[in-house]
């Protein structure tokens, strides 16, 4: 049985866990184990690669059709664990650099164009509210693997590349601001884990040609994920998402189509030595009104650490 793991086996597949919480802060995000278990003064670092491929449908307040784009994203990201008011705690940093092409109709005249430079940063703060409390390294290699209900707080700063008289960008122009209820089910060696939050913009005041003002409703985002381990660090989950909602509004004119995405996927996580880990992840649309659908594949290292004392 998964509980009869050795101690030291069992806290580095806990540590390993966590390090998915410094994936894309989007709404269609496939985050598994973003609420697992973990010792405090747990430090790792982060970095990835992605490649998105595909379409993207835009509401009728937007005059581009037929858009299609290939992207590559690379991200840095870092992370810690701490004990707050006695719960376990984790905070993350991730910093993401885009590049690709996207080719379409401006107005049924066909136009190509190419954008690279720095994404929007993201932070997320996640508590675990209910489970194991935080504990250092050497009482949670004892402890038994609990139900926990966990809370999070991500946020989207405006600090991608941006040009308001262009309508395609990296970055957003706006601040974005997500809070999330998760919980995560134990069940041996399997674990299900469920989440679900809504994302909050602010506007963006220099939207396409330039100086306009651009608004959007409130997006409702969850997740589902069904993951088995095999042995310590190496796991598999199947993934899945669903968010809603979004209307935009351009200087208040008539909201555009909101979204109604769904996507599906895995996740792979295999170990590298006591300290590291590679994790690969891909997912495809299933259902698209508006928005991205991409299929997308990612890999990322990671490497872990435990702060001394």
């Amino acid at each position: 049985m998964f509980r009869s793991l050795r101690s030291p086996c069992r806290l580095l597949v806990a540590l390993w866990s966590f390090l998915l919480a410094a994936g894309a802060a989007t709404a269609q995000d496939l985050e598994p184990k973003a609420y697992a278990a973990s010792p405090t003064d747990a430090g790792f670092v982060v970095v990835a690669v992605s490649r998105l491929a595909g379409g993207l449908v835009f509401d009728p307040t937007v005059p581009l059709t037929d858009v299609k784009a290939t992207f590559g994203i690379g991200t840095i990201a870092g992370g810690y664990t701490f004990g707050l008011l006695g719960k376990l705690a984790l905070v993350t940093a991730a910093v993401p650099i885009a590049s690709g092409e996207l080719t379409g109709f401006l107005n049924d005249d066909a136009r190509s164009t190419y954008r690279n430079g720095l994404a929007d940063a993201r932070f997320k703060l996640s508590v675990n509210l209910r489970g194991n409390d935080a504990m250092r390294a050497s009482a949670f290699a004892k402890a038994p693997r609990r139900t926990i209900v966990g809370t999070s707080l991500t946020v989207a700063a405006p600090t991608g590349e941006y040009d308001g008289a262009k309508l395609i960008n990296i970055g957003t122009n706006r601040w974005a601001v997500k809070p999330e209820l998760g919980v995560a089910v134990p069940a041996g060696r399997w674990d299900v884990d469920a989440y679900a939050g809504v994302w909050l913009f602010t506007a963006n005041g220099d939207f396409f040609p330039g100086g306009q003002r651009r608004t959007q409703e409130p997006v409702l985002a969850v997740q589902a994920h069904v993951g088995y381990t095999f042995r310590p660090r190496l796991w598999l989950a199947v993934d899945t998402t669903w968010y809603g909602g979004g209307q935009a509004r351009v200087e208040g004119g008539a909201p555009g189509t909101g979204l109604n995405n769904s996507r599906l996927g895995a996740t792979l996580s295999l170990p590298v030595g006591r300290s590291q880990s590679l994790k690969v992840a891909y997912s495809s649309g299933v259902s698209v009104r508006t928005g991205t659908d991409f299929d997308t594949l990612s890999v990322g290292w990671q490497k872990l650490w435990l702060a001394r004392r």
